[in-house]
């Protein structure tokens, strides 16, 4: 099993925030939300407040939204931002975990046909989390709950918050401007 973070790895940028500026440029109100997620990252960056809890309060404007109509729309414009290498590599059996909400990636991963998904459980009329953000040594955990027996061949990521995932597996990658190469661990 080859297993992927999302954003910044095989989508080229971050969807959460993708999301968030295709929600703003079709409903411009949204921006009332803009001064308490500015608060959020404020308190996040001072230590005062969690990551998760920073994510929640920046998600509050979904329920201003009809989310899961919304995220359909919102593939239809930005699955071409999907990485060709991904393609070609695809496997059956693919894994994705990523701190993004799953519900955002849930129709990627079905149009692309990604049978597993491990992502943010954030509550797609509320912009609740219902758990963790999915980060980290959060990732590994949530991967031993779903999958216990889990092999990982090879781990791609983005990120070196990732590097749990990447001891799990045989062969790990980190994914610069699109392009994966072997990680090390310096």
């Amino acid at each position: 099993m080859n297993a992927y973070d999302f954003d910044g790895t095989i989508y080229r940028g971050d969807s959460s925030l993708d999301f968030c500026l295709f929600a703003l440029k079709r409903h411009p109100a949204l921006i009332r939300y803009l001064p308490g997620q500015a608060a959020a990252a404020l308190r996040y960056r001072t230590g005062r407040i969690s990551k998760t809890q920073m994510k929640q309060a920046f998600f509050r404007f979904f329920s201003a939204l009809e989310t899961e109509r919304m995220t359909e729309d919102f593939w239809d414009r930005h699955l071409e931002k999907i990485y060709p290498w991904y393609l070609v590599q695809h496997r059956e059996d693919d894994l994705v975990l990523s701190a993004s909400p799953e519900f955002l990636l849930q129709p990627a991963c079905d149009r692309l046909g990604i049978r597993f998904l491990i992502a943010s459980r954030v509550d797609p009329r509320s912009g609740v989390f219902r758990g963790e953000n999915c980060k980290g040594e959060e990732k590994v955990r949530r991967l031993r709950e779903m999958m216990p027996e889990a092999r990982l061949d090879r781990f791609y990521s983005d990120s070196l918050s990732d590097a749990p995932l990447a001891k799990l597996a045989e062969q790990a990658f980190l994914v610069k401007r699109g392009v994966p190469r072997p990680w090390t661990s310096s």
